[in-house]
């Protein structure tokens, strides 16, 4: 990858982590700020669901938008905006604001993901892709890290610093790629009578392509791991006694295995396996980890399999993403929007599933995740055996179209 090539992959980056940093600090404070402004668990639980179905809903239309205005102008917006829900945040003084806030913040993030991955679809060759695709989870990887940290040492003379700092930072990033990043390629004027396609005949071109079987993959892998990070927590507190500061320590494992997997260990073994090997070696050996979690005895078992499991599971999302890209075409704004919309709806299937059997049985939400796993690999298997995506994307992502 060339110089620029690697400057716009960096801001692609910051931008992503500074929407992921944003979301991992309201985890930790949210219960708090909701306390401090009078509400109580059943607002908590609006609040986070609101969130994903924002997403679920926006992500689409933010992705057809970039297909027909350009990926830096959707991209801005949608930083601009999760500046702006972020200062909302910290103003908040009544639930009603907070509800606001949260809801725009659904909105506009979700416009950052599918079109950054579009971006780099665009301009990245093919054996380039997958690595991009990677550097962009780590980055999100990182900020899923630092924000509960960050959030932890902001807040303890104020609930609402931590917003103010994370919407300054996407300030930053809302001006470094205002005049920093060029522009993506653009679809060509011939592509005119495909532009003007309803959004909805988009996406049912879309979900009968070869990109659906691919969508219904990435839906298999979020609700999957929603059933895994929803349940972990109290999974680790009722059968082992793990304190907070375990607890904690968990998901800095988790993020930090994300970030070796993602940042160091994928374009590597894309180059020596292939994007498809990649994804089915990682099903197979997460939904292992599944079953390692679940039949645990103690501290050091679930610690190994816990690594063994986020190992393979950082290893599918760029592969995938890097797959599904390359039969999009000249729509990589569409199928990565529904990309976001795919992952927010087992972002909210998942947990609620996960919920409900592990008040029947603890480990159940860990055997369900390998079986959702292991349908993944079956459907990989039979369902991808002859699809191979054609690289319609031959300039580097260094390269600025007008």
């Amino acid at each position: 990858m060339n110089a620029a090539g690697r400057k716009n992959l960096l801001i692609l980056s910051f931008t992503l982590m500074v929407v992921m940093l944003g979301y991992a600090m309201v985890l930790p404070i949210m219960p708090f700020y909701i306390e401090k402004l009078g509400a109580g668990g059943t607002e908590l639980g609006w609040l986070m669901a609101t969130y994903a179905l924002m997403q679920l809903i926006c992500a689409p239309i933010w992705g057809v938008l970039s297909d027909r205005y350009g990926r830096k102008s959707i991209l801005s917006i949608g930083i601009l905006g999760y500046a702006i829900s972020m200062l909302m945040f910290g103003l908040s003084t009544t639930f009603w604001m907070l509800f606001v806030a949260r809801s725009l913040s659904g909105i506009l993030s979700s416009a950052t993901m599918p079109t950054a991955m579009a971006y780099i679809g665009d301009n990245a060759p093919a054996r380039e892709r997958g690595q991009g695709m990677g550097q962009l989870g780590a980055a999100t990887g990182i900020g899923v890290i630092f924000g509960p940290l960050l959030a932890g040492l902001l807040s303890t003379n104020s609930l609402a610093l931590p917003f103010f700092v994370g919407s300054a930072l996407a300030f930053v990033a809302f001006l470094l790629v205002i005049f920093w990043l060029p522009e993506a390629r653009m679809i060509p004027a011939a592509a005119g009578g495909q532009r003007a396609c309803p959004p909805w005949a988009m996406y049912m071109r879309v979900l009968l392509g070869p990109a659906g079987v691919l969508l219904l993959l990435i839906f298999i892998m979020s609700f999957g791991m929603t059933n895994f990070q929803g349940m972990l927590g109290l999974y680790v507190v009722d059968k082992f006694a793990f304190n907070t500061k375990e607890v904690g320590g968990i998901w800095m494992l988790m993020g930090a295995v994300l970030i070796v997997g993602q940042g160091v260990l994928v374009g590597p073994l894309i180059k020596r396996l292939g994007e498809l090997r990649l994804i089915r070696v990682g099903l197979a050996i997460g939904g292992l980890g599944f079953l390692g979690v679940a039949l645990a005895t103690d501290d050091l078992g679930v610690w190994s399999a816990l690594t063994i499991f986020i190992l393979a599971l950082s290893l599918i999302g760029p592969p995938l993403n890097s797959f599904i890209s390359g039969f999009a075409g000249e729509h990589q704004g569409a199928v990565m929007g529904m990309n976001g919309a795919f992952t927010s709806l087992g972002k909210a299937l998942g947990p609620l599933w996960g919920g409900y059997i592990y008040d029947v049985r603890m480990e159940y939400p860990f055997f369900s995740g390998a079986a959702t796993l292991a349908l993944g690999l079956l459907v990989s298997l039979f369902a991808l055996r002859n699809r191979v995506p054609q690289n319609t994307h031959a300039g580097m992502l260094g390269s600025a179209h007008g």
